[in-house]
């Protein structure tokens, strides 16, 4: 049986990664362009599956009475492959030129 303060932490952490998948989530879809839509995922979305890997992190070490290394690995992989996902997307779309919403500030590919 875990400490009630370590299963107030991991619910905390398990409802606030929740909420951040939930805004990444909305974001992706009401943004009205790509570059505006690229952020709902590689934002608010890593940092809610990060706290949620982090949940999970504290909950086994703490129930096991070691280090899980499987969700540390996870949460550190996340963390590095998705800003540079990002930037590969970002980079592929200035490539191509795709079209920008008007209120979009910002023309990269015009310098």
């Amino acid at each position: 049986m875990l400490a009630p303060w370590i299963e107030a932490l991991v619910a905390f952490l398990l409802l606030t990664g929740s909420l951040f998948a939930l805004i990444g989530s909305i974001g992706l879809y009401r943004l009205p362009d790509f570059y505006t839509r690229l952020h709902g995922p590689t934002k608010a979305t890593t940092l809610g599956v990060g706290s949620m890997a982090l949940a999970s992190l504290i909950h086994f070490s703490y129930r096991d009475g070691a280090l899980s290394v499987h969700e540390l690995l996870l949460t550190l992989f996340l963390f590095i492959t998705a800003p540079v996902s990002a930037q590969m997307l970002a980079r592929a779309a200035m490539q191509l030129k795709l079209r920008l919403h008007r209120n979009t500030r910002g023309r990269p590919w015009e310098q």
